[in-house]
């Protein structure tokens, strides 16, 4: 009898272990996501966990005002903010008087479309655009800043890009979660940007935009985190509302 049972008890532990295998194998080739990718450290997935996550603030405040004089000097060079990323991200760049101001160039390509675009001072289709937008910014910390780090988040290298004017106006103020570069081989770099930037500057995300931001950098896990760009605050001659 004792070993009878033994044997029914036996039985019945290999098929638990049966089905358990089998609801594992399941799990794994279906729905399960399993655990989520972390990357390594100095990579841009590894940097979206260190980021706060919050509910969207009400915009009531915003102005383009809030981040000073469009385009400022912050840097100390002599030249406009603009032509500073013109010079920077364009080819073929030819100048009205020595090496600032920027009359025309090539963006090759365009990061955002991926096509070549032709840079013409007064008639151009080249936008310089905010990864983080300056809403976006507002709506989720910028709105507590001082006026100094607000007008170095507006003209900081690091959260600027020449760009395609037109997918970049249909972009408008959206995150990750909204609308990403029509270009899907520029999708990382973009994220892994504005990841950086919002790090830098203490910008928190909801929920939805961390999620497409893990989305986005889980199929290239070790993108680096890009570093860089000028101080947190602006000079003491600069002034905003």
């Amino acid at each position: 009898m004792v070993r009878g049972a033994g044997r029914k008890a036996a039985v019945v532990l290999l098929a638990a272990v049966a089905v358990t295998g089998c609801k594992a194998e399941t799990d794994r080739a279906g729905g399960d996501p399993g655990p989520e990718p972390q990357g390594k450290a100095g990579s841009a997935l590894a940097a979206v966990d260190t980021l706060t996550v919050k509910g969207r603030a009400p915009k009531t405040g915003y102005a383009r005002e809030r981040f000073g004089t469009a385009w400022a000097d912050t840097d100390s060079n002599s030249c406009g903010t603009r032509d500073d990323i013109l010079k920077r991200d364009l080819t073929s760049v030819r100048y009205a008087d020595g090496d600032c101001k920027v009359v025309s160039g090539t963006l090759a390509p365009d990061p955002y479309g991926g096509k070549d675009i032709t840079f013409r001072r007064g008639r151009s289709k080249v936008d310089i655009d905010h990864l983080v937008a300056l809403s976006d910014a507002w709506q989720k910390g910028a709105f507590r800043w001082e006026p100094s780090k607000r007008i170095a988040f507006a003209n900081d290298p690091l959260n600027l890009l020449a760009v395609d004017a037109t997918p970049n106006r249909s972009k408008g103020d959206g995150d990750t979660a909204t609308w990403l570069p029509p270009n899907k081989g520029y999708r990382c770099t973009y994220v892994a940007g504005q990841v950086a930037v919002k790090k830098k500057y203490g910008v928190w995300v909801t929920a939805a935009e961390r999620d497409a931001m893990k989305k986005v950098l889980g199929t290239c896990p070790g993108q680096k985190l890009p570093t860089g760009g000028n101080p947190t605050a602006a000079p003491p001659r600069f002034h905003a509302r």
